[in-house]
């Protein structure tokens, strides 16, 4: 199979000394905006409005009762979850607090003891994620059990079975995601009981079984067994497919990195990564992810300043001629079930790559909002 992967090229004029130059005159700039400033009432209002939104949900869950109508409670409470992802995320960043303790802890109680998701599987993957983006052999978010985004997984399996998943997959992709859900529960549970360094092994087992357990009675103390299978698909298969559509558009699509390949920082981050351009309330669809150049670069930085951020990011880049992708969420879909399409189908046409396709959609246009 030939390679389908963009290449990437870098000015020849610019090593390594001089890429971790012109970030930290970024960095400089963006600190003199005041956008790494703590925003401590933004967050304290979504730390509280978190468990009280679970709270209402649970009860609003118990005097419904047994009925269909708990599809609808269902649905609600996959957005919440999703958003309270979105939110332990932020913490697991170090956006909150100061205090790594703090933030370490906020994780925790959001993702294990509210979503049912493991803070410590996924700082794990996460972190090798951010350092590596989209290169061979080290970012693990390219490498899926399902869905091949590289040329190098698609030649892995053999076998009709897997030919025919991978020449589909592109349109496959989004019903995948509706198991999305499950899946990262099961990864977590895996996760905590497996053998290992992770810190605060018996916290995260502690509040993962109460989630999981204690959800699961509750479910099917209220409702028939019928209805409450059908309420935990429809809640688990949302929950995932939300969570998905957030994640994808990121870097999928973008280009990959060899394994040989070395970039600076800044290329390293903006290169592989993609903006999505929309109104602030996409801005709380999607948890500040629709800014993911901004959030490479500057992980740190509390999500209500990235779209500051983001004009003055784009510009800087523009003048230091690295690459800048941001595009509407349409669009980003489009490029990334294309881009998965030709990897399962062993695309030969190595010149057409995912840089080209977004030039049709965003033309001339590459503004931050």
């Amino acid at each position: 199979m030939d390679d389908i992967r963009p290449t990437i090229r870098t000015r020849p004029r610019d090593g390594a000394a001089r890429g971790s130059s012109t970030f930290t005159e970024l960095a400089q700039q963006v600190r003199a905006r005041g956008l790494m400033r703590r925003r401590y009432g933004y967050y304290w209002t979504k730390l509280i409005a978190a468990p009280l939104a679970v709270a209402v949900c649970l009860v609003a869950f118990i005097w419904i009762g047994d009925t269909w109508w708990q599809l609808f409670t269902a649905a609600v409470l996959a957005v919440v979850f999703t958003q309270i992802a979105f939110l332990g995320h932020d913490a697991a960043h170090r956006q909150i607090f100061v205090s790594g303790r703090w933030n370490d802890w906020i994780s925790i109680v959001l993702g294990d003891l509210l979503v049912g998701m493991s803070y410590g599987w996924w700082q794990h993957k996460h972190t090798r994620h951010h350092a590596n983006p989209n290169k061979l052999g080290s970012d693990p978010d390219i490498e899926l059990p399902v869905i091949a985004v590289t040329a190098e997984t698609a030649s892995k399996h053999r076998g009709p079975v897997f030919t025919w998943l991978r020449s589909h997959q592109g349109l496959l992709f989004f019903p995948i995601l509706l198991f999305e859900g499950l899946s990262l529960h099961a990864s977590s549970v895996r996760r905590v009981f497996t053998r290992g360094r992770l810190e605060r092994r018996w916290a995260e087992i502690a509040f993962l079984s109460i989630r999981m357990i204690g959800y699961l009675v509750l479910v099917f103390i209220v409702l028939s067994p019928g209805i409450a299978f059908v309420f935990l698909a429809v809640q688990l298969g949302l929950f995932g497919f939300y969570m998905g559509i957030a994640f994808a558009p990121n870097h999928k699509g973008m280009p990959v990195v060899p394994r040989d390949m070395t970039l600076d920082f800044l290329r390293r981050q903006v290169m592989m990564s993609r903006n999505i351009r929309g109104t602030r309330f996409l801005d709380v669809a999607m948890g500040g992810l629709n800014y993911q150049i901004e959030h490479h670069l500057f992980p740190s930085m509390p999500r209500p300043h990235l779209r500051r951020a983001a004009p003055i990011i784009e510009a800087y880049c523009r003048e230091h001629e690295v690459p800048y992708t941001s595009v509407r969420l349409l669009a980003s879909y489009v490029i990334v079930v294309r881009y998965i399409n030709r990897v399962g189908l062993g695309e030969r046409d190595v010149f057409s790559c995912p840089l080209a396709d977004q030039r049709s959609f965003i033309g001339a246009s590459s503004t931050g909002g």
